[in-house]
């Protein structure tokens, strides 16, 4: 298996730990306790960063709308290319607990990402969104955003980040194409 680096979007910081917003953390952290990354993480590059056999995980610490701060040089200190990096970030477009892998695409109206695609200057950047909608929401979409899930929410979020863990296994091991076949469907 080629090295790849997998980047979990989120605001460091306990006023934002389990904030909707920080589900790419928090992705980061299940698969770190699920498949047993016992090796404490350590700042490189405005980011926490996680060591694991061929694979990085890193939670970039400048905040979500600077990401590409943390992974550009993350990238460039292991070798990798934009495609060797899979991104995980919050998705308001889609509906709570749907994951959409893409290899590449523009930013949306998500500010994370549209800091990752400036900061490497292309859009072909494997992503994995995790939908955070929910029908009949009266919230704006920063106060949504930075609010956390309520108890029945995470009824529905909890499966999708087990599968987002498996999902990086897909994608380390076999690569975006795979990875969007197994888990881009709905049920």
């Amino acid at each position: 298996m080629a090295t790849r680096a997998v980047f979990g979007l989120g605001n460091p910081g306990l006023p934002y730990a389990l904030s909707r917003h920080n589900i790419g953390f928090q992705v980061i952290d299940l698969y770190r306790k699920v498949r047993k990354v016992k090796r404490k993480g350590r700042i490189e590059n405005s980011a926490l960063v996680y060591s694991h056999g061929d694979l990085v995980l890193v939670k970039p610490m400048t905040y979500m709308n600077e990401s590409g701060r943390a992974v550009r040089p993350t990238l460039a200190k292991y070798g990798l290319s934009p495609e060797d990096a899979l991104v995980i970030y919050d998705d308001l477009d889609l509906p709570l607990g749907r994951l959409r892998l893409r290899a590449s695409g523009g930013a949306g109206s998500h500010k994370g990402i549209e800091s990752v695609i400036g900061a490497l200057g292309t859009e072909s950047v494997p992503r994995l969104r995790v939908g955070i909608e929910i029908d009949g929401r009266d919230e704006t979409g920063r106060d949504f955003v930075l609010d956390r899930f309520s108890p029945t929410e995470w009824e529905r979020v909890l499966p999708s980040l087990r599968s987002a863990v498996e999902a990086i296994d897909a994608f380390c091991d076999h690569g975006i194409d795979e990875a969007m076949t197994r888990f881009n469907r709905w049920e």
